[in-house]
């Protein structure tokens, strides 16, 4: 589905909406292009597209307001492109749905490997495999086992349920907050202690050196990514 995917543009710079639409259609993907909040609105209600890239600079509305809209409703693949770099803005991308978020100015080969990376996670015949392979590591989902090089390893109940959350969010960076949502509950989103622990003590069990993990990668001052 990568190439031939319809991809909406949303950016009000022009000169940066004709940069992505060149790009995107020399590598053989359908654009849509919106210049303000109410249009992208519109057009990713109109013609279900398989990923939004989103600046979050519109002149109508904030781009965290139509993310946050967007996701009531939208399930694919959506990219923040922005100029903002604060790690704020990242933690409140990411918090609001965002899958991915590269600041500007950027590598035009990097955007594409993120897009296709993207695509290819949200196609449901790859996300919905009863057993995914990690190199050394394993992860049959159906009956609840992950082995090692082979050999069963014994994870609590916590430890499987924030292994199966990153790894169903495979290349997505992961806050602290939707890590404790999504594990943990409403309730325990302020005890940010739990991830690093816990996250702790799963690498000792899956990474073939705990020390420098290879699978659960840390974002510095955001959350976790799982390399896969």
């Amino acid at each position: 589905m990568d190439n031939q995917a319809r991809i909406l543009i949303i950016e009000d710079e022009a000169a940066i909406r004709k940069l992505l639409e060149i790009v995107l259609q020399s590598s053989q993907f359908e654009t849509l292009v919106a210049s303000t909040a109410q249009e992208g609105r519109i057009m990713a209600a109109s013609h279900q597209p398989d990923l939004v890239l989103l600046d979050l600079g519109l002149p109508d509305d904030d781009g965290q307001h139509l993310l946050a809209s967007l996701r009531e409703w939208y399930r694919q693949p959506v990219i923040i492109l922005s100029a903002r770099s604060a790690e704020s803005e990242v933690v409140q991308a990411l918090d609001n749905g965002a899958n991915d978020y590269l600041t500007k100015p950027f590598r035009t080969g990097e955007l594409l490997a993120r897009i296709r990376s993207a695509l290819r996670l949200a196609n449901p015949d790859v996300v919905n495999e009863p057993v995914k392979n990690y190199g050394h590591l394993s992860i049959d989902f159906s009956a609840r086992v992950v082995k090692r090089n082979g050999a069963v390893i014994k994870l609590t109940s916590t430890e499987y349920a924030l292994l199966a959350l990153f790894a169903r969010n495979e290349g997505k960076v992961l806050t602290h907050h939707f890590i404790l949502r999504e594990v943990w509950g409403p309730g325990y989103v302020e005890r940010t202690e739990y991830p690093r622990v816990f996250v702790g003590q799963l690498r000792k069990k899956i990474e073939e050196n705990p020390n420098r993990p290879a699978l659960i990668v840390t974002e510095s001052g955001i959350g976790y990514r799982f390399a896969g």
